[in-house]
């Protein structure tokens, strides 16, 4: 586990308040949980910023680290942040790690992307909206993809935790740009989580998507895969581990 230091010198994202913990009791939507809390001693209805099952994570009982929201306007007063697994944190509010692979590509700290930089986020070129457009000095441009993952198993990393027909459109649109040859595109698997080693689709919940990630691959699509180090304090990029689109869990 990284040092203070470490976590720093890694780009800590912040957290823009303490993080509070409450019980996790039920999911009644996508975007919704219901959480005990021991301060207000009251339920409170909690934001969900991960539409994923999270079956394996969200169980009666649970502890949730939940942050309070800044707009008064907001129907809910709470952001769930982590969900404790195992005695760690998993994070479950996919808008972090979107916003760290921004600050970590704007100081160019990702090794694999170290001849580009960031030219913009949410860029739409062809069909779709991309999250980075990067350029390298010789003008040549890379489309980056970048996509959560919450769930492990026996240390790999499954993509995605459901059905997820837009992320395999994702794919296979970045595919064909690829090999169209007028630009190149990567795709940036963000752990959500400590404890995984290696990253592969989730065949047996979308098995299109991991036969998308797979043509992706043979065409060039690039690869990636980082850790995040979670916190008290904010999220971190970890380490790099690889991609196998082909690994079989069976």
């Amino acid at each position: 586990m990284m040092t203070g230091d470490e976590m720093k010198q890694n780009l800590l994202l912040n957290f823009p308040d303490e993080l509070i913990e409450m019980t996790f009791l039920e999911r009644p939507n996508r975007f919704i949980l219901h959480c005990f809390s021991n301060e207000t001693k009251e339920i409170e209805r909690v934001h969900l910023a991960d539409p994923g099952r999270l079956i394996e994570l969200l169980r009666e009982g649970s502890t949730i680290y939940v942050l309070p929201s800044k707009n008064p306007n907001r129907k809910t007063k709470w952001t769930a942040v982590y969900v404790e697994w195992n005695g760690k944190f998993v994070s479950i509010n996919t808008t972090y790690p979107n916003k760290l692979v921004e600050l970590v590509l704007k100081q160019n700290k990702i090794k694999e992307l170290a001849f580009y930089h960031w030219v913009k986020s949410e860029y739409t070129y062809g069909h779709s909206r991309w999250d980075f457009l990067l350029e390298n000095e010789l003008g040549e441009q890379l489309l980056l993809e970048v996509k959560s993952v919450t769930m492990g198993k026996d240390g790999i990393g499954l993509f995605p935790d459901a059905v997820t027909k837009r992320g395999t459109k994702h794919v296979t649109e970045l595919t064909s740009i690829v090999k169209d040859g007028s630009i190149k595109g990567a795709i940036l698997f963000i752990v959500q989580r400590e404890d995984v080693s290696i990253v592969t689709g989730a065949t047996s919940i979308d098995p299109d998507f991991s036969q998308s990630l797979q043509d992706a691959e043979k065409a060039g699509v690039l690869l990636l895969s980082y850790t995040c180090v979670l916190s008290e304090e904010g999220i971190a990029l970890g380490n790099s581990i690889p991609v196998d689109p082909y690994l079989s869990l069976s």
